[in-house]
């Protein structure tokens, strides 16, 4: 079983477990954030959610929040999930995996090894708008661990939403 980190809209268990995703096959392990500081950022064309998408960008910024899920081996690369959609597959082309150091809610290292992924340098944008739809799912995936991911986190989150798409201010911080 892979360990994967979701920072994106795929934060929200059912969008990830969705029929047209992993079918139920993605078992969340809870909250965690990364033991890096990177930036989030909309800064890649998802041409499945016609909007830009989230990235994490590694430098300056602050602990990013997101999903630890167990999900069968077999369902990470296309190579391997046959007649399944993959996890690769659901990222798109515009991502690279990668591995991830991440700590538990209460500071503990992830022992397991993780990956996430991460927008391939060359794919990064800056003239491209997230959608309210897309920030909802990840806003939706970061409530279900209240009171775990601290509220200052979900404000970020936001106002890294509306530094990318001011028109939706009043939406987003009504999320």
């Amino acid at each position: 079983m892979a360990h994967v980190f979701q920072y994106g809209s795929n934060t929200s268990t059912a969008r990830l477990n969705s029929n047209d995703r992993l079918r139920g096959d993605a078992r969340p392990l809870g909250a965690a954030y990364t033991q890096e500081d990177f930036d989030l950022a909309f800064d890649v064309w998802s041409d499945g959610n016609h909007c830009a998408t989230a990235d994490i960008v590694s430098g300056n910024g602050r602990k990013i929040w997101g999903v630890l899920y167990e999900i069968p081996d077999y369902l990470i690369a296309r190579e391997t999930s046959g007649n399944r959609k993959s996890l690769d597959a659901i990222e798109g082309r515009r991502y690279r995996r990668t591995p991830i150091a991440l700590n538990h809610p209460d500071g503990t290292p992830v022992l397991d090894n993780s990956i996430t992924y991460v927008v391939i340098e060359s794919e990064r944008r800056h003239d491209i708008q997230t959608s309210l739809d897309y920030c909802g799912h990840i806003i939706s995936g970061l409530r279900q661990y209240s009171g775990v991911v601290p509220n200052q986190y979900i404000d970020y989150a936001k106002a890294r939403m509306i530094a990318n798409n001011p028109g939706l201010r009043s939406d987003i911080l009504a999320l």
